[in-house]
């Protein structure tokens, strides 16, 4: 706990049980940071804190503006202070728009878009105050683009990408940085559960990548670390793809791949 890259550092993880934010937790906390996981899953965050040195867990839904106030305070008494904050949370349905209910909408932009917006309303007051503090929140290559059934989530992503920018923007000369990653389609449980429910599923659709797989977890996270990091002191407003190369494509049709 002394030592690394974030040592001495308090740092919070919405949606840290498991995927993505699981894997950010277990790298930020092997670089020495003290990391509070905020996530509705009270059984697997309890696990995944216990396994880890270092790691709290508060149960925590994200959509809901004081929740996410008494999760940054706890993390300011659990730790004595905060320097880091990944919005990590997030929630969709898969629908095209004219299927989509009113309440999958609200719902997705709920947890995947406000609370993005609550978490840095609460965090920057005490980064600002401290005049040092990094954020990043887990964007996506969908809010850089479209696809198909995925309206709500395309839109709450874009509105992730833009509200990260502002932000960066409003705090830059103030000591405290604000970046987004924005992963392609990553090996986590939501995904295993959603697309790759048979175990040819996930080669069917790695060769549709570039980089012929899918991405992992800890793959962002090391994302995460250098954002956070003493490396990236002159990196704010940033929207870093880490997709295997899917979103380098134009978009035309693959005219000579079967040419040779």
């Amino acid at each position: 706990m002394g030592e690394g890259r974030l040592a001495g550092r308090g740092a919070i993880v919405t949606g840290g049980a498991s995927g993505i934010g699981e894997a950010v937790t277990r790298r930020f906390a092997a670089e020495g940071a003290r990391v509070l996981i905020a996530d509705v899953d009270a059984d697997r965050g309890k696990r995944v804190a216990d396994e880890i040195d270092g790691v709290n867990f508060l149960e925590t839904d994200v959509s809901q503006p004081d929740a996410v106030a008494a999760m940054v305070k706890a993390a300011q008494r659990d730790f004595g202070r905060l320097d880091i904050l990944v919005n990590n949370a997030f929630w969709t349905a898969m629908r095209r728009t004219h299927k989509l209910s009113v309440a999958e909408w609200r719902r997705t932009l709920d947890v995947t878009l406000d609370a993005v917006f609550y978490g840095m309303n609460a965090a920057l007051p005490v980064f600002l105050d401290q005049g040092s503090g990094a954020i990043v929140n887990t964007a996506s290559i969908c809010g850089l683009g479209a696809d198909d059934g995925m309206s709500a989530y395309n839109t709450a992503k874009a509105g992730v990408i833009n509200l990260t920018r502002t932000a960066a923007l409003e705090a830059a000369g103030r000591g405290v940085r604000v970046n987004c990653v924005c992963p392609g389609l990553i090996a986590t449980p939501a995904v295993e559960r959603g697309f790759l429910g048979r175990p040819e599923k996930r080669e069917e659709i790695g060769v549709q990548i570039p980089m012929q797989r899918l991405g992992e977890p800890e793959e962002i996270a090391n994302v995460a670390l250098f954002l956070v990091s003493d490396e990236a002191s002159y990196v704010t407003g940033a929207a870093i793809v880490v997709d295997g190369g899917t979103s380098i494509r134009s978009g035309v049709p693959d005219l000579i791949t079967k040419q040779g």
